[in-house]
C-alpha cells in the first residue's frame, strides 16, 4: 500500500520548505494556541520561542514612553516571529503582541539554531525572511508619514483579511487607532465614511468587509509592496 503525501503544515513558509528541512524542524515542533492580546515579548526581551502562525496574526509594536503604540509589522500564516534567534540575535527589537487569537507551530530557538547551523538552505530563508520583516518595517514607517488614515486603516485590513482568510474581523476602533499611530476619533470617521461607502459594515467591534475590490482601491501602495515581498520570499 503506498504512502499517502504528509499534508502540507497551515503555515505557508512551513509549507515552502524542502522535504529535508522540515524533516529536521518537524520532530522538534508543536502546536500552541496564541490568546488575543498576549504579549509574547517586550521590547528589549529575550527571545526563547519561535511561532509560525497558522491561523492567528502577531503585530510587532514599538511602545513610546508618551504610552502610544505603533504598529511597525505584522505575521502571520506567510512567516514567523522570533527567526533573529536563530541567527545569534537573543533580544527582540520590537514587542510582540497577538492581534488576532488562533493556532501556531511553536519551537524552541534553540532547536531552531541547530537546524538553521545544519542546513544552508534554512539558514537563507531565515536570512530572507527578516530581509522581508525590515522592509515591511520601513515600508510602515513611511506609509504612516505619508499616507492618509483612510488608505493605511484601508491597507491594515486587507492585510489582516489576507492573513486571517476571512472577510470578519474582530477589531475595536481603540485597537485600530493603536495600530495606526493615529486619534481614536479619526479611526471612527474613516471607518464611518468606509462604511457610508459600502466598503465595510462595522458594529461593536465587527468589521465585515462588504466590497473587497473597493478596499483595495482605497489602500495606499504599501498594501501590494508588502504582498509581493511575501510572495518573493516563498517563491524562493
Amino acid at each position: 500500500m503506498q504512502e499517502s503525501a504528509m499534508p502540507l503544515p497551515p503555515n505557508r513558509l512551513l509549507a515552502s520548505l524542502s522535504p529535508d528541512d522540515f524533516a529536521l524542524l518537524k520532530p522538534r515542533l508543536r502546536q500552541f494556541e496564541m490568546a488575543k492580546g498576549s504579549v509574547l515579548v517586550e521590547g528589549g526581551g529575550e527571545i526563547h520561542q519561535v511561532y509560525f502562525p497558522h491561523s492567528s496574526i502577531i503585530s510587532l509594536v514599538v511602545r513610546l514612553q508618551i504610552g502610544s503604540t505603533v504598529e511597525v509589522a505584522t505575521v502571520g500564516r506567510d512567516g514567523l516571529f522570533g527567526a533573529f534567534s536563530a541567527l545569534d540575535g537573543k533580544i527582540s527589537l520590537n514587542t510582540a503582541i497577538i492581534q488576532m487569537p488562533g493556532s501556531a507551530s511553536v519551537i524552541d530557538t534553540a532547536h531552531l539554531r541547530v537546524v538553521a547551523e545544519q542546513s544552508a538552505s534554512f539558514r537563507a530563508l531565515l536570512i530572507r525572511h527578516e530581509q522581508v520583516i525590515h522592509a515591511q518595517a520601513l515600508q510602515s514607517a513611511a506609509c504612516n508619514a505619508s499616507h492618509t488614515v483612510a488608505s493605511r486603516l484601508a491597507r491594515w485590513l486587507l492585510r489582516a483579511r489576507d492573513l486571517s482568510d476571512s472577510n470578519t474581523l474582530s477589531f475595536t476602533q481603540e485597537f485600530l487607532a493603536q495600530m495606526l499611530g493615529t486619534q481614536r476619533n479619526s479611526v471612527s470617521l474613516v471607518a464611518n465614511a468606509m462604511q457610508q461607502s459600502g466598503l465595510i459594515r462595522y458594529r461593536r467591534g465587527q468589521i465585515e468587509i462588504t466590497n473587497l475590490n473597493g478596499l483595495e482601491e482605497h489602500s495606499c501602495e504599501c498594501y501590494a509592496t508588502v504582498k509581493a515581498y511575501y510572495a518573493k520570499l516563498i517563491s524562493h
